[in-house]
């Protein structure tokens, strides 16, 4: 008994200390993160030919023009000045600051022939598709700021138009429906068919994002609002060293995340405000055969003081998440809207596998929100047919000093039906009201869902 006793105490010192302890590796991945600096010369892209309400083909030689001379010098910054700028496919390179100013628009023309096949990811899974209409690949010292506006020129009778799956496909092509382009990738990706063979574009309907920077390192994105996006909006992708701040993003169009690091490290969103019609911030991490590698995980990721408005989720990790996730810190952010389903959303599946842990977030105001403030989904897709048998893991997991005013459930989680695959999910000292439905609904298996402190409706809940 007195061996049991003292087992008991040095756990609960343990997870005290633990509890403690939890937030303490924010300020050194804080302290990492820092916004690349660029020499003092400017570049202007009427000075390479770029005129405003012009030719869209001009224009993009002329602006890369200008990213190259820039990059050529050794840096500094390219500006597009007051106006609107029509443009087509645009490629940063190192030591370039592409500086949108205020009353500047660049605005992307709808001519597939102005973006050239890159290598990029779509969904997770590597291929060549449609170069994004911003992007950059394996530089260093790189920036997009200003205080103007990048649109994507997405709309019904642009890239929205739809003749696929769920919003997956593109008129622009007749297979993107389920089993055309998108399940054909994913065939490619289960089948380990070299990333060189898997082409796209070229009327196979896969969207591309508005910006996509790939394997970059030291890169910021600052000020700039970022309007109807083809696809996903905001995509660094295995970045190292990522400051998005003050980012306005407004986009409802189909699968429009809004900012998706994907496979990256040291990262810090702040200061941002989302509307979008699909996850406001979705961390990502790779799919299925593509991102069950070391390199792929993503972690030491700060969200603080953003605004999350329409969206599916306000932070989510997932669905693209087989490399994993660590080490997620949110706080000092406020969500409301009646169309923001959740706060909170971990979603995943048995083809992707990976696990998800060290996830804290508090100091989180709701008003609104559809669903639940935290969701945790282990058979998201249930259809998904490539590659099952790679269970996922989501653990400690802290929310701390929530609010919210109007939701179905505090907590749903669905897990699996034959592991424990989620636990150590802590939600604590939080009131949420408006609760219609149940303050936890758990489905499929989970252990040690601990609640303290947390207030429903104006009770204290007590798990069972």
């Amino acid at each position: 008994m007195t061996k049991l006793i003292i087992t008991l105490l040095c756990l609960t010192l343990s997870l005290s200390a633990n509890a403690k302890n939890r937030w303490k590796a924010y300020k050194k991945i804080e302290k990492r993160i820092v916004a690349p600096v660029f020499p003092d010369r400017e570049f202007l892209i009427t000075d390479y030919g770029a005129t405003a309400y012009g030719n869209a083909a001009d224009n993009q030689k002329a602006i890369n023009n200008a990213i190259l001379a820039c990059n050529k010098a050794g840096g500094g910054r390219v500006v597009v000045p007051q106006g609107k700028w029509i443009t087509g496919g645009i490629r940063l390179l190192s030591n370039v600051n592409l500086v949108v100013s205020e009353e500047a628009t660049l605005l992307f023309a709808y001519d597939t022939k102005l973006y050239p096949l890159v290598k990029t990811r779509w969904e997770g899974v590597d291929c060549w598709n449609y170069q994004p209409l911003i992007y950059a690949y394996d530089c260093k010292n790189v920036a997009i700021t200003g205080k103007g506006i990048i649109d994507g020129n997405g709309s019904q009778d642009t890239w929205w138009s739809m003749t696929g799956y769920e919003g997956w496909g593109w008129k622009e092509g007749l297979e993107t429906q389920r089993g055309g382009s998108r399940d054909r990738l994913l065939k490619q990706c289960s089948e380990n068919v070299p990333v060189d063979q898997r082409r796209y574009g070229l009327g196979q309907g896969l969207r591309p994002q508005l910006i996509n920077l790939y394997l970059c390192e030291n890169v910021l994105v600052e000020g700039v609002t970022l309007l109807r996006s083809p696809f996903w909006v905001l995509h660094p992708l295995m970045c190292k060293n990522l400051t998005i701040r003050n980012v306005t993003v407004w986009n409802e169009g189909p699968n429009g995340d809004g900012c998706d690091p994907e496979s990256c490290s040291d990262v810090l969103i702040e200061g941002c405000k989302f509307h979008t019609g699909d996850d406001c911030i979705a961390i990502k991490a790779g799919r299925n055969v593509d991102g069950r590698k070391p390199e792929c995980i993503s972690e030491n990721i700060i969200v603080r003081n953003c605004q999350m408005e329409d969206g599916h989720g306000g932070v989510v990790l997932g669905s693209e998440i087989s490399g994993g996730a660590r080490n997620v810190y949110i706080h000092d952010c406020q969500m409301d809207s009646e169309h923001l389903d959740r706060v909170i959303r971990i979603k995943t599946n048995s083809c992707r596998g990976g696990i998800i842990e060290n996830i804290f977030a508090r100091d989180i105001k709701v008003g609104k929100c559809g669903e639940c403030v935290l969701k945790i989904n282990l058979n998201y897709d249930p259809k998904e047919k490539f590659g099952r048998g790679y269970n996922p893991t989501v653990r400690n997991v802290w929310l701390e000093r929530f609010s919210c005013e109007n939701s179905k459930y505090g907590i749903f989680i669905i897990g699996l039906d034959d592991e424990e695959n989620v636990y150590d999910i802590h939600f604590r000292n939080s009131k949420l009201n408006g609760v219609s439905q149940k303050a936890m609904r758990i489905e499929g298996k989970a252990a040690r869902v601990d609640v303290k402190g947390l207030y429903v409706n104006g009770i204290p809940v007590v798990k069972d």
